[in-house]
């Protein structure tokens, strides 16, 4: 289940994210300092080699008397020096090597002074001769030193004959033994320089450093978990407002809106969109419901007057006429239903894009010219001039639907015009599109009613639907956004008004 959560992904992802921030900032911070305390260490040792190796190199001397306290062990410890044997070559000897015997050694008081042998955690050397034996070492070295490194010997000597050693080129090496820290340094006679130091201390503070970096970085860790869980939760917020909103809509209250304080943000964005849709479909619903009514409302009173015809014809008995002229009542109010019924047909399938316009190319002005001819009679009857001025265009689409387009608004223009009034119909193209105008100078369409001129059923005192059932605008909107055009109005009261339908002059 927290697998499923998206703040629990988030918070697990950000936790992750940190912890291997923490670890790679902690392991790198302390590698560096226990580097740079390891190369300070590093440093005084090898300073103290360096002193050593120097002393090694100088010729053989006494023992002076104030060098008495640095000298190495008596000279009765020593063993005796090896004599030269006859079968010894002086090939045997590498160059620059001593004298095959033990020489006495002593420190020189300026070199003593680096290695403080009163303390056990300061420096302390050790020397091995070049057969493997000790020649001096400090009084606080361990009591364990660390093996030194064998030097090859040369091959093709017998077991029982002692072999000179091979002179090794001067190489040091360092390493870690427990809580010591030791340098091994190999001069070219032969001999073996140790010098070390305990680093316990050391060692402990980098303990304690680790211990700090642990620390600082939990802390770190549970602040960034908190702060992360904190803005996990926040971030998500909104979409919990979007889950709570969308079951109150899917509940039926339509009037839900989600809170889109955070408009900035990607969620706060989601938000307005929804609320956008959630308004039209809102606004849809409540256009389904006023359509229903009215269309119902509309085909109450034809069946109202067929009902009342027909129960009074029942009701007695009448005479041929009574009963014709009965007849031809009930006709009228099914011809209405049946224009109602064809309309409402119609513009469900325009809706549901199952009405399929044709794409074709044909003369829009003889369109035009034809629907003018076709309404003259109506025009003729209310005593109403139609000025036509149509630019000869071809254009592409459906000519029958935008036939029926032309005559609606013809229609609207004639019987909502003055006696005596006028219809100016254009036919031009602007802008690479078609536009037809219709304008009349008659009683005009207030402002507040303007923009419901097109919807369906729409009743006002000065109403522009066509064909006595409020459909006629809607039926040639949906026409023209088929064929991806548009169609507006335009009016002032007692200023008459003026449609403007714009086609693509191509196919789109």
């Amino acid at each position: 289940m927290i697998f499923k959560s998206i703040k629990w992904r988030l918070q697990i992802w950000y936790g992750l994210i940190l912890v291997a921030v923490l670890l790679g900032f902690g392991v790198t911070a302390f590698q560096l300092e226990r580097g740079r305390q390891f190369r300070l260490i590093d440093g005084e040792i090898q300073r103290r080699v360096n002193a050593l190796a120097g002393t090694l190199r100088q010729p053989p001397r006494g023992r002076g008397q104030d060098e008495a306290q640095f000298d190495g062990p008596p000279p009765e410890q020593f063993r005796p020096p090896r004599q030269p044997r006859p079968d010894d070559s002086p090939d045997d000897a590498e160059p620059g090597a001593f004298p095959p015997r033990f020489r006495d050694f002593h420190v020189p008081p300026q070199i003593a002074r680096l290695f403080n042998e009163s303390e056990t955690n300061g420096f302390y050397y050790a020397i091995w001769h070049r057969d493997g034996g000790v020649l001096v070492r400090s009084v606080n070295a361990p009591a364990r030193l660390p093996s030194p490194p064998l030097v090859e010997r040369v091959k093709g000597r017998g077991a029982n004959h002692p072999a000179p050693l091979r002179t090794p080129p001067e190489v040091q090496a360092s390493q870690m033994r427990r809580e010591f820290r030791e340098i091994f340094f190999f001069t070219p006679p032969g001999e073996i320089i140790l010098v070390g130091r305990s680093i316990s201390t050391e060692l402990r503070d980098l303990r304690l450093v680790a211990t700090t970096l642990m620390a600082v970085g939990g802390v770190i860790l549970l602040f960034g978990c908190a702060g992360g869980w904190w803005i996990a939760a926040r971030a998500i917020r909104p979409i919990e407002a979007i889950s709570a909103t969308a079951v109150k809509i899917s509940a039926g209250d339509l009037s839900q809106r989600i809170s889109t304080a955070d408009a900035e943000s990607e969620l706060g964005q989601l938000a307005a969109v929804l609320n956008s849709t959630f308004a039209r479909l809102d606004a849809a619903f409540t256009q389904q419901q006023q359509f229903t009514s009215d269309a119902a409302h509309e085909l109450r009173t034809p069946v109202s007057v067929m009902l009342a015809q027909t129960q009074g014809a029942l009701n007695r008995e009448r005479t041929a006429p009574e009963y014709r002229e009965t007849v031809e009542a009930c006709q009228r109010a099914a011809q209405r239903m049946r224009r109602l019924i064809e309309s409402l047909l119609a513009l469900a399938r325009l809706d549901a894009g199952q009405e399929t316009m044709r794409r074709l190319q044909f003369d829009f002005s003889k369109t035009v010219s034809d629907c003018a001819e076709l309404v003259k009679p109506l025009a003729d009857e209310c005593d109403i001039k139609i000025h036509c001025d149509l630019a000869a265009l071809e254009c592409v689409g459906d000519s029958e639907r935008l036939a029926q387009v032309v005559t609606n608004l013809l229609t609207n223009a004639i019987q909502y015009n003055r006696p005596g009034g006028e219809v100016h119909v254009k036919l031009e193209t602007a802008g690479g599109v078609v536009v037809l105008t219709v304008a009349d100078n008659g009683q005009g369409i207030p402002t507040e009613d303007l923009p419901r001129v097109f919807e369906r059923f729409y009743r006002a005192d000065k109403s522009r639907s066509t064909g006595g059932n409020g459909l006629g605008l809607a039926i040639s909107k949906a026409i023209v956004e088929a064929h991806g055009g548009t169609i507006e109005a335009a009016s002032g009261a007692l200023a008459g008004a003026t449609f403007t339908a714009r086609l693509p002059i191509c196919d789109v």
